[in-house]
């Protein structure tokens, strides 16, 4: 006999960026550029940084708890955390547990990390579905959260204009009313062309033996490979990930992408034949906050008006792995 599925429901939102605000003008003092020659490739005028001690853990502490408060639980009710982070400030303790000790939820709930990059979000539902399907975990917390910027090479101008801060985090719960707020969902990876985007960890042979390389811990990018491969891979993917849901590009109200590049953006949209209304992009003011990215348009989306709850949206993105990930999800009233 199969046992069936349980259906999952996306019960809260929440995204935190930091204070601290870096603009294009002033990168001018750090290496040759300009505001214009930064925006028309990227479509980015500013982005936030930490500043000082602040990190990855209090932004996914604050993105956790408006989530959590959204979703109408108690920290006590969590049952399950789920960090999507590439370039948290440490590597153990997991940031998982990090924002489970702080949110205060019961100490023998099981928390940990996963790495997909800016891919993370959606790596993470897919988990969060599983689990909740099979009916191991109910309530669930997931959390995308990266300090890239005390990562890049503030030197390398091709890398550091790109990326700025920031979390987001979803509760997600089993569905009481039956009906599944996720219509189509899945996740690849091509790791054949995981230079594209890279960073190494730092580190040392034991100096019994013979010494290994000494690499930098900096984030590097193919910018151009990195373009060819998103945009002759991610539109076909979200095609069939539309489809799988049973449903046309036209029955989808909303698309909300991976903040990387404005014109992967307009790439993506002008393949599905969507009007600006219906594209959610506010790369311009927070740059690549990697797997944060979708969560943080989707809730400032709706709280500037560009979204309306009651709708459907597809979710996509890509990253470092090479990875990649769709979803058309329903977006209930309330979430946000």
């Amino acid at each position: 006999m199969t046992k069936s599925v349980k259906p999952m429901r996306i019960a809260g939102v929440g995204y935190s960026v930091p204070k601290t605000v870096v603009t294009n003008d002033d990168l001018t003092k750090l290496y040759e550029t300009s505001d214009e020659w930064i925006y028309t490739r990227t479509g980015i005028k500013e982005r936030r940084v930490v500043s000082g001690n602040e990190s990855a853990i209090d932004l996914g502490f604050e993105a956790a708890k408006q989530a959590i408060e959204k979703s109408g639980f108690k920290a006590e009710d969590i049952d399950c955390v789920i960090a999507a982070a590439s370039a948290p400030p440490q590597l153990y303790p997991a940031l998982a547990c990090n924002i489970q000790a702080r949110l205060g939820i019961p100490d023998f709930v099981p928390s940990f990390d996963l790495t997909a990059a800016c891919t993370g979000l959606i790596y993470a539902l897919q988990v969060a579905r599983g689990l909740i399907g099979s009916g191991l975990y109910k309530n669930i917390l997931l959390v995308a959260a990266d300090n890239n910027s005390r990562l890049v090479d503030w030197e390398d101008r091709g890398t550091s204009i790109l990326f700025g801060d920031g979390a987001g985090a979803f509760v997600v719960t089993e569905a009481e009313d039956g009906v599944d707020d996720i219509l189509a969902l899945d996740v690849r990876a091509d790791g054949g062309i995981g230079q594209y985007i890279y960073m190494n960890m730092p580190g040392k042979n034991c100096p019994l033996v013979e010494p290994c390389d000494e690499v930098d811990s900096h984030i590097h990018m193919a910018g151009r490979d990195v373009y060819k491969f998103v945009v002759t891979t991610l539109p076909n993917y979200v095609d069939k990930c539309i489809a799988d849901a049973g449903m046309k590009a036209e029955d989808i109200d909303y698309l909300i992408p991976h903040q990387a590049n404005q014109r992967i953006i307009e790439a993506l949209q002008q393949r599905l034949g969507y009007s600006d209304e219906k594209v959610i992009s506010n790369i311009k003011y927070y740059g690549n906050t990697s797997a944060a990215s979708i969560p943080i348009a989707l809730k400032e989306g709706v709280e500037k008006g560009k979204i309306k709850l009651g709708s459907t949206a597809i979710l996509c993105g890509f990253g470092a792995g090479m990875t990649w990930g769709a979803a058309v999800v329903r977006l209930r009233e309330g979430i946000c």
